[in-house]
């Protein structure tokens, strides 16, 4: 199924989403964003991914504006930080991030990172909540392939539905061993940073590519993310110009010739390096 990604519990979600991160943070943007993120969701980007921690919770405040009215249609994604990450702290969070996004459920909750408390509380907190309906699937975010190994050796731990990430062009190293992982299982990765921040578009081999394709170099980039099976994609989008922009990634098909020209711009990792984080 092409643009679509599956969840292990059967979910089907769109392959390209919306990120938040540093959205809600002027209130002099406020309106365009929730504009953009009503775009984005009108055109079936509707996974969009949020934090506690993104602007002390006034980016999930921006997040209820946009959605409301709207959200059984949107795929909802909020993560508990590591230092809240306790049994308690971890309920606690939850409640205080359905209070900000202003809905009784969170399609998928996750920790942020790993923090200074056991994977074994985390875990029976997000069971909990996932069995009080509150949270409907649980997973992480930046964590490699030992922390999700030691994940998986707790109880339970084999439930987690997703792992959140940093990847794109220049950040490839997931390739070499997380990704294999997480495909092994049927767990879904979610690429955040997805073209860079920007950094990356003006490297002339993906200006050349995306000039062949009548597109943008945040295209090419885009596209190559999602060329990937099981990876969602979640690029911040500001304005409903950038969404549009986003959106059209999906009709782009990077030839044989595209990769390898990408390939050797933007070498694939032979051997392991440390998951990377922004």
């Amino acid at each position: 199924m092409k643009n679509v990604v599956i969840f292990p519990n059967g979910k089907v979600v769109p392959a390209l989403g919306q990120g938040t991160w540093n959205m809600g943070d002027s209130l002099l943007n406020k309106q365009e964003e929730i504009k953009a993120l009503r775009k984005g969701i009108e055109l079936g980007m509707t996974v969009i991914d949020t934090a506690e921690m993104y602007g002390a919770g006034r980016s999930e405040k921006l997040v209820a504006e946009a959605i409301e009215g709207v959200r059984d249609n949107v795929f909802l994604i909020s993560k508990v930080l590591p230092s809240n990450a306790s049994y308690d702290g971890t309920r606690r969070a939850c409640e205080n991030s359905l209070k900000r996004l202003k809905t009784n459920y969170i399609d998928l909750y996750l920790l942020h990172w790993e923090g200074p408390f056991p994977f074994e509380e985390t875990v029976e907190a997000m069971l909990s909540l996932q069995q009080e309906g509150k949270i409907l699937q649980w997973g992480v975010s930046n964590m490699d392939v030992l922390e999700m190994e030691n994940l998986y050796a707790i109880p339970e731990g084999n439930t987690c539905a997703a792992d959140e990430v940093l990847y794109n062009l220049t950040r490839r190293g997931i390739e070499y061993d997380l990704m294999p992982w997480c495909n092994n299982r049927h767990i879904p990765v979610i690429a955040y940073s997805p073209i860079e921040q920007g950094r990356l578009l003006k490297h002339p081999v993906l200006q050349e590519i995306a000039s062949v394709h009548f597109a943008t170099p945040a295209q090419i980039a885009l596209a190559w993310v999602l060329r990937q099976p099981g990876v969602i994609a979640i690029p911040k989008a500001s304005t409903k110009k950038h969404v549009l922009e986003n959106y059209k990634s999906l009709s782009i098909h990077l030839t044989q010739s595209d990769l390898s020209r990408l390939d050797e711009a933007f070498p694939a990792p032979s051997q392991k390096i440390p998951l990377q984080m922004l």
